[in-house]
């Protein structure tokens, strides 16, 4: 055994949590942040996670290593499925002065996200961020475009104020950088292919679709909102319909545009949200994957739908733009480029060759792209960010685990090299 293996086993980390969504609300950022408290408290870390209550049967997690402290709150505007938290300082301040936490990671940018990192600050803990959704972009989807250069900057500011800022690819990390942001690392994301797979593809699920074998089935998964560019799935619908009149459209998930998606599309299958066995049958059940979103900072579903043995059509950035290989595990387009992402898909459905191969090839994509792989290299910053020194930003993963060595054995003195 090594000493940092016993390093590790002697020190258990006290990690908090502070975040405005979490499961078993579904979207990507629950689904990420679930995957981290799972691994880090089976992995014998005190997890402690400060969320709003999520309903008035809402009762907190309270295990060995999993302990979750539930605030007030109130639907987002336009999210009425999700809260932001209150202003909680005070309360925060009084619980981590009674145990301490050694790291501090916040995970929105809300009230409590603020409070958080506030309470944070006055008492010396070390405190990262994460940034997963572009918020400011979301504000022209709503008629408030005015309010997008205001959103970013505060935005900006407060991940300023953290001592890391954890984004999901390179990419997204360069465009933070350019925009302001200060010590921007990668906090990569995984996928559970025990849980995503082609064998769970079910034939009396597309029978209830009325599919049979060889028709075409596209799927969507994910919110049915307007930051997601959803119309822009019919108009692909439609135009593969020419070439494909026996394919099917299926939808799943929920959201504030699924009355007026029925009435524009009323031969399309609306399924509604899906957890578990049940989502991964419906990924696995379909043939092609079209997402249309702009507004990702990557985007779950991606990954979720190559595991399962999709051909994705996406644009080119996020989640696709960092996985997939043009034509060869899916078809991309320039970014924004409807016609351009209405033709990939098109060319998707009308090409049986091309369809089965990026099928197949699919798979083999997302091989390397392990949750618990993801996690351990977060645990390894967590550590070091405990620790008092600056993260290192990631470069090669030899490199960057080699950084991270070296500055917990200059600051402890416990590590040899």
């Amino acid at each position: 055994m090594t000493k940092q293996t016993d390093t590790k086993q002697s020190h258990r980390l006290k990690f908090a949590l502070v975040t405005e969504t979490f499961k078993p609300e579904i979207n990507g950022v629950a689904m990420t942040l679930g995957k981290v408290t799972e691994y880090l408290s089976n992995n014998q870390h005190q997890v402690q996670v400060i969320r709003p209550k999520q309903s008035n049967l809402d009762t907190p997690a309270d295990t060995q290593n999993l302990k979750e402290v539930l605030v007030t709150g109130m639907p987002i505007p336009f999210y009425k499925h999700l809260k932001f938290g209150f202003p909680a300082k005070n309360r925060l301040i009084k619980l981590w002065s009674g145990i301490k936490p050694d790291v501090v990671h916040i995970a929105t940018e809300g009230p409590l996200g603020w409070s958080a990192l506030q309470a944070a600050k006055k008492l010396n803990i070390p405190v990262i961020s994460s940034y997963h959704t572009n918020f400011h972009q979301y504000s022209k989807h709503y008629g408030a475009s005015f309010l997008m250069k205001p959103i970013e900057s505060y935005l900006r500011y407060f991940h300023n104020q953290t001592l890391a800022t954890l984004a999901p690819t390179q990419k997204v990390v360069k465009e933070l950088e350019a925009s302001g942001y200060k010590n921007v690392s990668i906090m990569a994301r995984g996928v559970d292919t025990s849980q995503f797979s082609p064998a769970n593809r079910s034939a009396d699920l597309r029978k209830k679709w009325g599919a049979d074998e060889g028709d075409l089935v596209v799927i969507h998964v994910g919110r049915l909102a307007k930051e997601k560019n959803i119309f822009l799935m019919l108009d692909a619908f439609h135009a593969i319909q020419q070439t494909s009149p026996s394919a099917k459209l299926v939808f799943v998930g929920d959201g504030p545009l699924r009355d007026e998606l029925a009435h524009t599309c009323p031969q399309a299958i609306f399924c509604g949200s899906q957890q578990g066995k049940s989502l991964a049958e419906h990924y696995a059940s379909a043939d092609l994957f079209i997402f249309p979103s702009v507004t990702e900072t990557f985007g779950n579903v991606v990954p979720e739908a190559l595991a399962s043995g999709l051909c994705v059509v996406a644009y080119d950035y996020a989640a696709a733009g960092h996985i997939i290989k043009h034509r060869n595990s899916g078809l991309l387009a320039p970014f924004n480029q409807s016609k351009a992402l209405i033709n990939a898909a098109v060319d998707a459905a009308k090409n049986n060759d091309l369809l089965k191969h990026c099928q197949k090839q699919s798979i083999a994509s997302i091989a390397n792209i392990r949750w618990e792989s993801v996690i351990e290299e977060l645990e390894s910053l967590l550590y070091a960010t405990a620790n008092g020194f600056k993260p290192i930003k990631p470069k090669s993963k030899r490199v960057r685990q080699r950084a991270i060595r070296l500055a917990l054995h200059k600051k402890l003195n416990l590590i040899k090299l």
